[in-house]
């Protein structure tokens, strides 16, 4: 042998106990298509990869200790990447190096530690108060487990502590805002950046964050220094924040709406019917409900909306079966002075009807009618999109997708020749079964975009994977796959638009944002992508993953409820974390 201290050379020596059939041939429990191409490497030192994965080939070189052919493996791998990723790859933001904290300037009159907060009828609760930063939670890193943006700014939040960055075209993105150490876990994240009339004026920005009933808001001020503007109480977990313009809403499924009004400095929650969806169209929220009914709260009126300190929910349609209704969404045409607002809404229901109702401008008083129903999925609907020229339901059949496409007479829906089946097809997800209340939230499947333009769903097919895939949310096709840089597992992502640029005639860049195991941010240029895919180059693969990339990353996991009882002699080194998993539950 002229490979020392490899398999064969301790094989022969003794050193490896051996098993030989009838005839004293050696035998060796391994696949015999992969050991050809090794055993013409021993004899000829020379190499012949036709036909032959070089992943499996390198794998049974590692296990044969056949060193010289791993190196020429390894290098024949790494032709196709690159610390500085692909064209794709758009910029790196460093794992938080050590845990610092802007000093923090209270906002009078509001009390900080613990902030009274009133509840309907009076009844007041107090919020936990938030524990300064200490010596042990300096250098601390952690995962990045959720990332979310609004225009220019970006936020991420980690166990205890949330980052903000902003993008400007001369100095790309800058870190502005570490939030004090918070004793919580972060389950929720909300960002504004662009608050009008705030407490500071029009440059604020506010950023929320929420674990179970507890929320914690702060001011932001372009040079970075922070306020914090109050704690309050949901009484409840909350399960979606967001704002509505310069207002912060909670909601719980259990039935409760929480709203911080930024004029009146006022948090009111007010108790509605189990909520099972939502979402929101200017200054509306609007809530569908386990009852069969959809509520609007009109939040541009708030407070002047209020009967007996209650906040005004409004029933705005219910459904014809009096099916939970498990997804909503809310498209506004654009306004014109012939149609004034056209409102279209779509939603599903825990029975899987897909149902789509309209708002004449000339029948405000009469109420939404109903306009299509399809009944195509057998399991509850999980998330709807009404765009301007689609319409797409997931189910929670492995996220079983169906989409049609939507016909437009001067903007508005039109019934001639209606809405036409499109595609069907499936974003599978795999999550751990004891996951992060934020692991939902942060690895949503989308879909991602703006309504007037295409839009994407972002394919993360097991929990610990360094992987994702892009696919038009219209068709499923693959518009491309991101890998991270530095091999790191990604955490969580998000697609935001940016203005990068103030130049007359630029255009927003549509962004992937990938959040790290190690704390990291990675970025990735979907504008370009797209515009490649739409061109049709480089569309080697029409839709999500093949079966043999979906099986090399389920190898990398365990699928099963109990281990295996006979370990595996020679585990690749991507197997080496197993994982326990559950189908994805999309939010």
């Amino acid at each position: 042998m002229w490979i020392p201290d490899s398999f064969f050379s301790s094989l022969l020596s003794g050193r490896i106990s051996t098993l030989r059939d009838e005839t004293g041939a050696i035998f060796i429990d391994r696949d015999p298509t992969a050991f050809a191409p090794i055993l013409n490497f021993l004899r000829t030192k020379e190499l012949d990869l036709r036909g032959v994965n070089i992943s499996i080939l390198r794998h049974e070189a590692e296990f044969y200790g056949i060193t010289p052919l791993v190196r020429r493996l390894l290098l024949c791998e790494e032709l196709d990447r690159s610390s500085c990723g692909s064209v794709l790859f758009h910029g790196y933001l460093p794992p938080p190096a050590s845990y610092r904290s802007p000093p923090l300037q209270p906002l009078a009159p509001l009390r900080i530690g613990l902030v009274q907060v009133e509840q309907r009828g009076g009844s007041a609760e107090l919020a936990p108060p938030l524990t300064p930063p200490s010596p042990a939670h300096l250098g601390q890193r952690t995962p990045t487990d959720w990332v979310t943006g609004h225009h220019n700014w970006i936020v991420a939040a980690y166990a205890h502590f949330v980052i903000c960055y902003r993008i400007k075209e001369s100095s790309g993105w800058q870190q502005v805002f570490s939030s004090p150490y918070l004793d919580w876990t972060i389950e929720r994240i909300a960002l504004n950046a662009k608050v009008v009339g705030g407490p500071h004026g029009d440059k604020d920005k506010m950023v929320a964050a929420a674990s179970e009933s507890s929320i914690i808001l702060w001011s932001i001020q372009d040079g970075g220094s922070g306020n914090e503007i109050g704690v309050f109480s949901l009484g409840v977990p909350v399960d979606d924040l967001f704002f509505i313009g310069n207002q912060l809403v909670a909601t719980s499924h259990t039935g409760k709406v929480g709203v911080w009004n930024a004029v009146t400095q006022h948090w009111q929650v007010q108790d509605v019917v189990p909520i099972t969806s939502c979402d929101t169209a200017g200054s509306f929220l609007l809530l569908g409900c386990n009852n069969g009914s959809i509520y609007y709260i009109d939040m541009q009126k708030f407070p002047l909306r209020m009967k007996d300190n209650d906040l005004l929910v409004t029933e705005l349609y219910h459904d014809p079966s009096n099916d939970a209704i498990t997804a909503l969404s809310v498209y506004l045409t654009p306004k014109t002075s012939v149609s004034g607002n056209w409102i279209e809404i779509a939603y599903g229901t825990s029975s899987g009807a897909v149902r789509v109702i309209v708002q004449h401008p000339e029948t405000v008083g009469s109420g939404p009618q109903l306009f299509q129903t399809f009944t195509v999925h057998r399991s509850p609907v999980t998330k709807i999109m009404l765009s301007e020229k689609h319409l797409v339901s997931v189910c929670a059949d492995n996220n079983h997708v169906r989409t049609w496409t939507v016909t437009r007479f001067r903007g508005m829906i039109s019934t001639q020749p209606g809405s036409t089946p499109l595609a069907s097809f499936k974003i599978l997800s795999l999550e751990e079964t004891e996951s992060h209340g934020s692991y939902c939230s942060g690895n949503d499947i989308g879909p991602f975009g703006e309504r007037d333009d295409q839009q994407v769903f972002i394919q993360k097919v097991i929990p610990i994977t360094n992987k994702l895939f892009v696919r038009l949310s219209s068709t499923g096709k693959r518009i491309c796959e991101v890998q991270s840089v530095d091999g790191t597992t990604i955490s969580c992502f998000m697609v935001r638009e940016c203005e990068g640029s103030s130049r007359m005639g630029s255009r927003p860049r549509r962004y992937l944002f990938t959040g790290h195991g190690n704390g990291s941010i990675q970025m990735w240029d979907l504008t370009t992508a797209m515009d490649t895919a739409n061109k049709g180059e480089e569309r080697k693969k029409e839709g999500g993953p093949t079966e043999e990339e979906l099986l090399q990353l389920l190898d990398q996991c365990d699928l099963s409820t109990s281990r295996c009882a006979t370990p595996n002699i020679s585990p690749a080194p991507s197997v080496l974390h197993h994982t326990r998993l559950r189908e994805s539950c999309s939010r």
